[in-house]
């Protein structure tokens, strides 16, 4: 499952994720009906985050990929941080949450190295904190910092979204796994 989605795709096609985004985006931007049909949510939670500034409001009722990057980032956390938590973490990196002109980096290239960063979660389990930095700097390998250290942010951001949804996977996983106890 992508995180903060409803999609399931081939862990071992990195490119997969990629190609499913990429061909929802072909013909413009996503309606809401379309980005509530791919993240599960209903459709006052994501116009609630546009009304509280979460993300920039839909052009002519359309959402961007990189709005869509910012739902999916959020979605995937919410389950281990409240939502003012994830919001303070983003605006770490990326200043007001509902000006993408202050960004120092576009929300869809985090998505792709969080993306990166949980898929080799999800096939190797999580690393520790010296084999992730080199992960880190890994996914952002092609990222040109606008200011100096924002690399730095980033890779902080990245490290605390990993480890908080791998905290809501594992959550998961325990509830199951008691779910399935005999009575």
């Amino acid at each position: 499952m992508l995180p903060g989605t409803v999609l399931r795709v081939d862990l071992d096609r990195p490119e997969a994720a990629e190609e499913v985004f990429s061909a929802m985006f072909l013909t413009g931007g996503l309606v809401l009906s379309q980005v509530t049909q791919v993240t599960g949510l209903e459709p006052y939670t994501v116009q609630n985050w546009v009304r509280r500034g979460f993300l920039p409001p839909p052009k002519q009722r359309k959402y961007t990929r990189r709005q869509l990057s910012r739902i999916l980032m959020i979605n995937a956390l919410k389950s281990a941080l409240p939502i003012e938590q994830i919001c303070r973490l983003l605006s770490y990196i990326n200043g007001a949450l509902d000006d993408e002109g202050d960004d120092t980096i576009d929300d869809t290239q985090l998505y792709r190295a969080f993306l990166a960063l949980a898929r080799t979660v999800a096939r190797e389990g999580f690393p520790s904190p010296e084999e992730l930095t080199p992960m880190l700097e890994d996914g952002l390998h092609d990222y040109a910092e606008p200011i100096p250290g924002a690399k730095e942010r980033i890779e902080a951001v990245l490290r605390i979204m990993l480890t908080a949804w791998r905290s809501a996977e594992l959550q998961s996983e325990a509830q199951r796994m008691l779910g399935e106890l005999p009575e």
